[in-house]
């Protein structure tokens, strides 16, 4: 969604009432991310009450809006966890693909991060234009003295989607990838954890997404909608149930949303009859939909499914993009159009 079209943000009293609902029906983790949470002037009032009612919190950021100053003042307010997230490892590829001269900001966060006695935690999303640098990236958290990093493959929803040609890794990249991650894994034992996910595009069986439709996780936006995952608001015939009207309680257990791919009933062939259904759910409903214009489709990642040639085509689209000349290739489309500049060479 594009939080900057949201007008009335819900207020302080209404988070928190949010919060105590769902504590109450025993959630235990509250993430707080975005867009960026940093934006909310109330951040460390809500950062208190949520440890007032015994949430473990984790805050993710892209830094920016974060100073020494906020991070200490979050640790005393009781946030447990600060992952900043980088779009690559050189200063200007990372400020290319954010749209912002962020990447030296990024930095010195990291580092107030771990001052104020937080495990340092980063994120990179890595895609085609970035994959080859794992190596600088891992370099750059071990001179952070980073405690975990994950190595994130891009998910392919709205920007990404729009620009999955110049995105999508080719497979010999991400052998290199994943062999690399793998020693520094192994290299880094004991001091720094590596967490590298592997692009489901390249798998045989999808991912079991969001461990089960209105499963696990539950979303609230800015304005108060309830999502069963963060990008379920692009599927068709979602009522989009709001915590303005409904109670978490009602959401979850009763709104047509949080049911609708619950358990296996809604399942067609083959996912029906598959004997690894418990395993992944049929995977992404969000991935189904954009691919096959059917939600209730196998996820076509999974090679029983009868669009994998969807993801096939896609691999095979990204290769003769990477397979251009400079001149010939397409540049990435970016949301500001300002950024849309063409880093096809780097």
């Amino acid at each position: 969604m594009d939080f900057a079209d949201i007008k009335k943000e819900l207020t302080t009293a209404e988070w928190v009432e949010v919060f105590k609902q769902a504590r109450a029906m025993g959630a235990t983790q509250l993430g707080l991310s975005g867009g960026e949470p940093l934006t909310r002037p109330d951040i460390l009032e809500l950062i208190q009450e949520a440890r007032n009612l015994g949430f473990y919190t984790n805050l993710i950021t892209s830094g920016i809006g974060l100073d020494a100053t906020k991070a200490k003042a979050f640790k005393e307010a009781g946030l447990d966890h600060i992952q900043v997230s980088f779009q690559a490892s050189s200063e200007d590829l990372n400020n290319l693909i954010a749209g912002t001269d962020a990447f030296q900001h990024k930095i010195e966060m990291a580092k107030a991060v771990k001052a104020a006695g937080y495990p340092m935690v980063l994120c990179f999303v890595t895609h085609r234009q970035n994959i080859d640098q794992i190596d600088e990236i891992l370099d750059l958290a071990i001179s952070l003295d980073a405690d975990y990093v994950e190595l994130a493959t891009t998910q392919y929803y709205g920007w990404a989607m729009h620009n999955r040609d110049q995105l999508m890794p080719l497979k010999e990249q991400l052998e290199r990838a994943e062999a690399t991650a793998h020693r520094y894994q192994e290299e880094q034992k004991g001091n720094m954890k590596i967490y590298y996910v592997v692009p489901d595009y390249y798998e045989e069986r999808p991912k079991a997404c969001m461990n089960g439709w209105g499963n696990v996780f539950l979303t609230v936006t800015p304005d108060g909608t309830a999502l069963p995952c963060h990008a379920a608001r692009e599927l068709p015939g979602m009522e989009l149930p709001n915590v303005r009207d409904l109670s978490i309680r009602d959401i979850w257990e009763g709104s047509n949303d949080f049911n609708r791919f619950r358990g296996f009933d809604w399942m067609k062939e083959p996912c029906r009859s598959c004997d690894e259904k418990e395993k992944d759910f049929g995977g992404c409903r969000c991935q189904a939909y954009m691919l096959t214009g059917d939600p209730a489709m196998a996820d076509p990642v999974c090679t029983k499914s009868p669009d994998r040639h969807l993801i096939d085509e896609a691999i095979q689209r990204g290769r003769d993009e990477a397979e251009k000349t400079p001149q010939e290739a397409k540049p990435l489309v970016f949301r500001n159009p300002k950024n849309s500049k063409e880093i096809s060479g780097l």
